[in-house]
This record gives C-alpha cells, sequence and structure tokens, in this order.
C-alpha cells in the first residue's frame, strides 16, 4: 500500500504563494475529504500530492521517496489522478478515454492484454457507461462526461486514487452512485482515496478522515465524529449553523442557519466585519 505524504511543502503560482510549509499525511487504507471554502487551497494540494504542481520548498513522499524524482510511469501505476475541468482530444470515444488509464501498464514487453481489456470493462461496467462505449465524448452530457473521466482513473487500477471534485456536474442521485462507488472500493480492496468534495455532509458521510483547510493552512484533520461541530463550520466556512447526527448514518449533519454576506477588498480579502 503506498504511503502519501507532504512535509513543509509550499506551493504556488507565479508569485502568489498558495500553501506555505503544510506537512500532512494522508491515512493509508481510507477515505480522505479534503473540504474548506473556495480558495483555501484544498485543490491546490491536491495538484500537489499528484504531482501536477512542483513545490517551491519542501516535497511530495510516495512510500517515503520524492515523488519529484519518480518516473512518471512510475507514479502513473501507484496514484490514479482525476484533476478539475480535464479535456480530451476532439473525436475520442468514452472507450478511447478509459483505454487510456491502461497507458501505465504498458510497455516494450507487454502490450495490450486480456487483463487491460478486462480493467477497462469493469471501469465501464463500474460507471453504468457500457451502453455508451461508442459514444463521442463531445456528445455526452456534463455528469456522463464526468463518469467517463472517472471510468478513466478506476481503469488504471492504482492503490490510490486522487479525485478533485469527483461529483461536479453530477445530480443527486449520481453524486450518491459516486461516493458509494468509492466507498465500496475502499472497503473492498483497500484502495486510498483522497478527494476534494465542496459539501460538508457527504464528506462526513464518506470520509473516514476530514483535513479542513481554510487560507491554505490546516485548520483540523481527523474522524468526521471528532472534528466537526459549531465551533469548526464557523471558523472554516463563516457558517451560523446546527450539528447534529445525520438519523441515515450516523455521521455529523450540519444545517445552515445563516451566511453573512462576504465583502471582499479589491485583492480579494474577505473583510466581513
Amino acid at each position: 500500500m503506498a504511503m502519501l505524504a507532504a512535509q513543509n511543502l509550499t506551493l504556488a503560482y507565479d508569485q502568489q504563494v498558495i500553501i506555505r510549509e503544510l506537512g500532512v499525511t494522508i491515512p493509508n487504507g481510507k477515505v480522505t475529504a479534503l473540504v474548506g471554502p473556495n480558495g483555501c487551497g484544498k485543490s491546490t494540494l491536491l495538484r500537489g500530492l499528484a504531482r501536477l504542481m512542483a513545490p517551491r520548498a519542501g516535497a511530495v513522499l510516495l512510500d517515503g521517496k520524492s515523488i519529484a524524482r519518480l518516473s512518471s510511469k512510475q507514479v502513473a501505476r501507484q496514484l490514479g489522478v482525476l484533476p478539475q475541468g480535464p479535456t480530451a482530444p476532439e473525436g475520442m470515444t468514452v472507450r478511447e478515454l478509459v483505454s487510456q488509464g491502461r497507458y501505465p501498464h504498458q510497455s516494450l514487453l507487454r502490450q495490450w492484454s486480456e487483463e487491460d481489456e478486462a480493467a477497462v470493462e469493469w471501469a465501464l461496467e463500474t460507471t453504468a457507461l457500457a451502453d455508451m462505449h461508442g459514444r463521442v465524448l463531445d456528445t455526452l452530457s456534463g455528469g456522463q462526461k464526468q463518469r467517463a473521466w472517472i471510468a478513466m482513473t478506476l481503469a488504471q487500477q492504482t492503490p490510490v486514487l486522487l479525485l478533485d471534485e469527483p461529483t461536479t456536474f453530477l445530480d443527486m442521485a449520481y453524486q450518491v452512485e459516486i461516493l458509494s462507488l468509492l466507498d465500496e472500493l475502499n472497503e473492498r480492496e483497500g484502495r486510498t482515496i483522497v478527494m476534494v468534495l465542496h459539501d460538508i455532509n457527504q464528506a462526513s458521510r464518506y470520509a473516514h478522515h476530514l483535513i479542513a483547510m481554510r487560507g491554505g493552512q490546516v485548520v483540523a484533520e481527523g474522524d468526521p465524529r471528532d472534528i466537526i461541530d459549531h465551533s469548526l463550520i464557523c471558523d472554516v466556512f463563516g457558517l451560523e449553523c446546527h450539528v447534529v447526527r445525520d438519523p441515515v448514518s450516523g455521521t455529523p449533519l450540519c444545517l445552515p442557519q445563516s451566511c453573512p454576506l462576504r465583502l471582499l477588498n479589491k485583492e480579494g480579502r474577505d473583510t466581513t466585519p
């Protein structure tokens, strides 16, 4: 099982530092959700963990080794990554996209195999896309495209999955279906899953470990049952709420009470009194 961690990690876009000297360890074999307000750095952290961003300082470690020093195929055999807003070449079909997930397993000595075909078929069936395998991606709805990208990630069959907002564009039924699927993959196969979620209640229900962020720093982390309360929601989201026990899952359930108008200055900083 691959161990993923960040040590003194600093990430920036040009001159704008988003995350500074952050340390975090992703629990093995668990589902971890990154939560926080827009612009808090959760997607940036995921990109750093996925080696989609080079650190300005510090390091991301995969099994104790700096991920920057590993080959792309070595990383791709360990980490399955679904970034935010992925794009594919024009005219690509669903099956062709999902088959891309098998690229890390190919080599001069190992070409397309029955194992690769089985992985693609399983990913298509799992995401309810088997009947659409020949469709061109551009002809699909937003939700169907999102499921196709998730299927590609699943076909990669890595021990770790990093997903940036996997429920984007999905209606409520498909959101629950995808999150239940990820929960099943973790339960049945022990896969480590890290995902950025905007819905704090979904994160509480489906994640074993929660990392709550604000301003590029970790405010709190741990089991949702242990850390989610009125104080944390107010601190992280600036939201008055009641936190009760979910009658279905027994996890914390946030019931918003009111949301103050956020006043931003020219630099985009919150100046709400």
